[in-house]
């Protein structure tokens, strides 16, 4: 009885310390978090697809790999962001970060897409249309970080341990 009693306060003390550390978000934060789920599973299928000889464009020439491979692998990670974003609510605030880091670890690939003036899309055939594209990646992490209540949480657990 003992046993039984010791086990369930600790899964009720581990349940605690995860939910606090959860980032609480609101009707308009979880719109925005499913609408880049979306997005971001979208983008993975056509990494895979219609899309896949145009991201070619967006992997530098310096990346030690194929860039059909490094296509199809980061496809692969977009659809996984994209629905553990969507669906892993427990989890929500780690694939906030994890999208995030994401985004910034692709940037070096729209910077060289931008220097070396490669076309894309149909849209990004000039080059303030690349430089335009740039600006964006801060907002998709601010938006990532945002959505899933991650940046909420960071400072939440920065301000108790004060």
């Amino acid at each position: 009885m003992i046993y039984l009693h010791r086990t369930r306060y600790k899964r009720a003390r581990l349940k605690y310390t995860f939910m606090k550390n959860q980032g609480q978000t609101n009707k308009v934060q979880n719109i925005f978090r499913i609408i880049l789920a979306i997005f971001m599973i979208f983008a993975g299928i056509s990494h895979l697809s219609f899309n896949r000889l145009d991201f070619h464009a967006q992997v530098p020439d310096w990346v030690p790999l194929s860039k059909d491979l490094v296509v199809i692998l980061s496809g692969i990670v977009e659809i996984l962001l994209g629905l553990g974003l969507a669906f892993w609510k427990k989890e929500r605030t780690r694939f906030g970060w994890a999208l995030a880091l994401f985004f910034i670890l692709i940037f070096p690939g729209n910077i060289s897409q931008y220097l070396e003036g490669k076309d894309a899309f149909g849209v990004l055939d000039s080059d303030e249309a690349r430089l335009r594209r740039l600006f964006f990646q801060p907002v998709l992490i601010a938006w990532a970080l945002w959505s899933s209540g991650a940046w909420k949480a960071w400072r939440t657990s920065k301000t108790e341990k004060s």
